[in-house]
Formats: C-alpha cells, structure tokens, sequence
C-alpha cells in the first residue's frame, strides 16, 4: 500500500454482510468499492412472502445506492464479478478491472440440487426477487389453469403444491401456501374449490426445522398439519420433472415444485484458489481472511468457520452482519496501523420460523417460545430489521391486513411465459 494515496477497499455483494460492512466503513480513511450484480438489497428472509403473494417486492428491498447515499468515500458499482487478479490486487468484471488493497468478498450463495442441476426448471428455488415473482407467478397460475380444466386427473394436478426441503425456508413456504388455498382463494374462483388444493411437504430427515430443538419441531409439525399441509419424512426425493415427484417409492402428479433444500457458495473459492467444504464455502481463518491472504476477508454464505462454540457459524442473516461488523473494525484498526489479528466470535441470537398468519417458533436458546405470541414476535424482529421506514410501514400494514382479514393484496401475475414453465 501507498502510503500517499487513500487505501481502497472493495466488497464483492450488498447482500447482509457486505453491506453491513460498507456502512461500517463510511467513515474511515479509505475509499469503499461496493460492486452487486444487481442494483437492490434484498431482506431475503421475508421472499417467501413475496413469491406467496403477501408482500410486493418493493416492500423488502431498497436500492443499494439509496442505502449509502450521503456517505462521500463509498461508491457502488452495478457489475457481474468474473474472479480474482491476486497478484495486481484487482477485481475483475467483464467491463473494468477494480483495484483494492482490501478485498471484502461477501459473494452470497445459489440453489444446491446435489448433483441434479437439470431438476432447476422444474423444481425452482428461492434466492432472489426474480426467484420470488416466478414463484408466486408458478402458484396463481396453477390456480387459474386448473379452473379452466375439464380432466380430473389433471385438474389435480394443476392443484398440488409440492415443497422439497423442511428447514425454515420450506416450512414458511408450506404454511403459506396453504393458508393462499384455504384462505384467501375460495371465492374467487367458480369451477374449482382451491380447499381441495393439496400442499405437500418432502424432508429426507427425521423431523421438519432440523436446527430449532425437537418440542419445537414437533410443534411446528403439528401446525402445519392444522393448516393441512400434508408432511412426508424420511423419504429423500429422487426425481423431479414436468409431471412431478418421486419420493422413496412413490410417484406424486403436481405442477408446482418448489425447492427449499439446499445451498451452494458463490465461484469466490475457485476466484481465490481457496480450500472450501462441500457447499463450496471458503474455509476461512479465525480473523475470516482467507486462507494465506491477509488482505481478502470473505463471510457470509460464502464463507464457513467454527466461531460458535467450536461449531459452525450459521448461514442466516445475523451472522452475517456481525461478520461484517467484524470485517469493518478489523480493516480501520488496520488503517490506523493495529495489524494484530482478532478472531472473530459469533453471537447467536436464534432462530425463528413462522406457521402461517398466526403461529410462530422461536428459539433463543435459554428462552423458547411457540404460538401466537411467537408470532408477534417474529413479525416485529423482521421489521425492526428491514431497512427503510417506508418499508417498515409499508409491510406493518400488509400483515396486519393478512391478518385481520386473511386477503392478500399482491396477487399479482406479472411476468412473461417462461420457458420452463409447466403447462
């Protein structure tokens, strides 16, 4: 590093971590690269909502230059990241190359359909806002095709919902599923009763919410069951295609697959030439440098290490804004010459999911709480943490509507056919 020029420090994604550090760095004596291929932050937590029609897509997502606007030594830069010059310090896009004396990779993460990519068209995942409008396109338009069909069979099809995956992101997806069926579409449609929609949760293990202790779990079983969500255990599933499932030895018809049961890390491994787990997450050092880089920090989804207790941090949104946080105080210790190392220790502040409109778990682990005040609970967390006031309004008064009447506003079909589409 120059010392007569100002230090230029680069971060690879806005999503909770890389964001979380750019604020952190606002005023420290370096120049902030923030490069996203897209040009918003997304509150990934709440897309199961959108893609269910409960919430518009503006309501959990706020343009990234908007979120740093008035701080001078922060720029960002709409791009696809490409990889990695080490040597010369540079970030690579197919427009220009980004010099930084301290890289920040904070890259995110994609579906993981273990070995069965060509499952993706018929079986989408949710990561994105573009995942989210598909989805919930995919789901009302099922609706729609099974009004105007006259084969049973088929009919039944178009009217079973299938989710693969029984973490927070399946169960989410499972209860709202169902409570659009049973809830908010009965009269609204004059040839079919959406009542005798089928919505079907898939778990290759022992119980739904692996992460949250078993009286939780069995408790959330057992809400979903009440909004009738039929749950199926055990049974991994072994092919995925335009007419449906098959699960252990069963063939299922459905139109409507959803995927909710894996992740992988961004290329930032292959960028960096870096040893990675088997989701393709950096093994990073105890100060999240990369492994003999200490100039490249990588966290989030895209990195893994033993900060909670000996155990692995967690991939949720918390832990990757207190990577950030980290990342932030390391390099401006570093700015002010404090080069001793500082690994970092994550804080657990649990683990939520919500059941539908009503019922929630929470596990905070020395405090555990389920049912309706769960769910009041989580909904303020979540919008404590989205950012913006508006938004914060904006989706308070959404679901308290859900709420009181069970309608939902956003139930919009707005895209183009796609190709993958099944019709």
């Amino acid at each position: 590093m120059n010392g007569k020029t100002t230090p230029r420090v680069a971060i690879v994604g806005a999503g909770f971590g890389g964001l979380t550090a750019a604020r952190a760095l606002a005023r420290a004596p370096a120049r902030i690269t923030v490069i996203d291929r897209k040009n918003h932050h997304t509150f990934q937590p709440l897309l199961y909502q959108v893609a269910t029609a409960g919430l518009s897509p503006s309501e959990i997502a706020a343009p990234i230059r908007s979120i740093l606007r008035g701080r001078d030594n922060v720029e960002v830069l709409l791009g696809e990241v490409t990889g990695f010059d080490l040597a010369r310090r540079l970030v690579e896009t197919p427009e220009q190359k980004i010099p930084y004396d301290y890289l920040v990779v904070a890259a995110g993460a994609s579906h993981a359909y273990f070995g069965h990519d060509d499952w993706e068209p018929y079986a989408p995942a949710l990561k994105t806002l573009e995942d989210a409008t598909s989805i919930r396109r995919r789901i009302l338009l099922s609706f729609e095709r099974a009004e105007r069909e006259s084969d049973e069979t088929l009919r039944r099809a178009w009217l079973t919902f299938v989710i693969v995956g029984g973490g927070a992101t399946g169960v989410e997806l499972a209860g709202a599923i169902a409570e659009l069926a049973y809830v908010t579409l009965p009269d609204e449609f004059r040839h079919i009763d959406t009542r005798k929609a089928r919505v079907l949760l898939i778990e290759a293990g022992p119980r739904i919410l692996p992460t949250f202790t078993p009286d939780l779990s069995a408790y959330a079983h057992t809400a979903l069951e009440r909004l009738g969500v039929e749950i199926q255990l055990g049974l991994p599933v072994s092919e995925c295609s335009a007419q449906g499932v098959v699960f252990g030895e069963q063939r299922l018809a459905a139109k409507v697959i959803l995927w909710a049961a894996g992740v992988r890390a961004s290329p930032a491994a292959a960028w960096l030439g870096a040893p990675a787990d088997g989701a393709g997450r950096i093994q990073v050092k105890t100060d999240l440098t990369a492994p003999g880089r200490s100039d490249i920090f990588v966290i989030g989804d895209t990195a893994t290490n033993d900060a909670w207790h000996g155990k692995p941090v967690p991939g949720i949104a918390p832990a990757a804004k207190q990577q950030g946080v980290h990342v932030a105080d390391t390099i401006k210790r570093r700015l002010a010459g404090d080069d001793s190392p500082r690994p970092f220790r994550y804080r657990h502040s649990g683990n939520l999911a919500t059941i539908g409109r009503r019922a929630a778990v929470i596990d905070f682990g020395w405090f555990k709480v389920r049912g309706y005040i769960a769910w009041w609970i989580w909904g303020l967390a979540h919008i404590y943490f989205l950012i913006g006031v508006r938004n914060r309004l904006s989706v308070a008064l959404s679901w308290l509507w859900i709420y009181l009447t069970g309608t939902r506003s956003a139930c919009l079909i707005t895209q183009g056919p796609q190709r993958s589409e099944p019709r």
